[in-house]
């Protein structure tokens, strides 16, 4: 299994964005452009896992992410995880071991979550692995040398009930977001590299 860092929930990197904030796309696009920027080069594999289920609406985010971006023919990065496709508890293992054959990938986990009252509504951004199923007690490997997570709804109590029973709409308007934010930021980033390779 590939050895991913520790979250680091304390970074000064880590960011807080609300689905409701008129700005939400931009400042997405703007701190996951400067975390790519400082961990990608032109020939670094690049991997994107959308962690979760069709079959649970609040589970569905990463899914959804997944295949939103292939719907724009996503290029930049490599898609695991869609709706048709999706990466969960019982496959994890098994796409890890594909990522695990590239050489140095950077790899970026998306996954809902679940938090108090108060961060419900907010995407994530933050450096280290997130840890796939933890809010629902599943003991799986972490993933991700960055992690975008949402907190989709409440936690602490019967959260297989609380993710079946999570509004749609919150899921589908963190997916817009995230997945305009990733493609229109690194298509910015490709540009730049691509420039800074042709003046080389």
């Amino acid at each position: 299994m590939h050895l991913f860092p520790s979250v680091q929930r304390s970074s000064p990197t880590h960011v807080k964005i609300h689905v409701e904030d008129k700005e939400a796309l931009n400042k997405f696009a703007a701190a996951f452009s400067q975390q790519i920027r400082k961990n990608i080069s032109p020939d670094r594999p690049r991997v994107i896992v959308c962690i979760g289920t069709d079959r649970s609406t609040g589970d569905s985010l990463g899914p959804l992410v997944g295949s939103s971006l292939l719907e724009t023919n996503h290029k930049f990065f490599k898609v695991m995880g869609t709706l048709e496709s999706p990466v969960h508890a019982t496959n994890l293992s098994t796409y890890m071991s594909v990522v695990d054959q590239l050489r140095n990938p950077f790899v970026v986990a998306i996954d809902a979550c679940l938090g108090s009252v108060d961060s419900v509504g907010y995407i994530n951004i933050g450096e280290g692995a997130l840890k796939p199923g933890a809010g629902v007690n599943k003991h799986l490997p972490p993933v991700g040398h960055l992690h975008i997570t949402g907190i989709v709804n409440v936690g602490g109590f019967m959260e297989y009930f609380v993710l079946q029973n999570t509004r749609l709409n919150i899921v589908m308007k963190m997916a817009k977001i995230i997945s305009r934010g990733i493609h229109e930021s690194s298509t910015m980033v490709d540009m730049e590299q691509h420039c800074i390779k042709n003046i080389d």
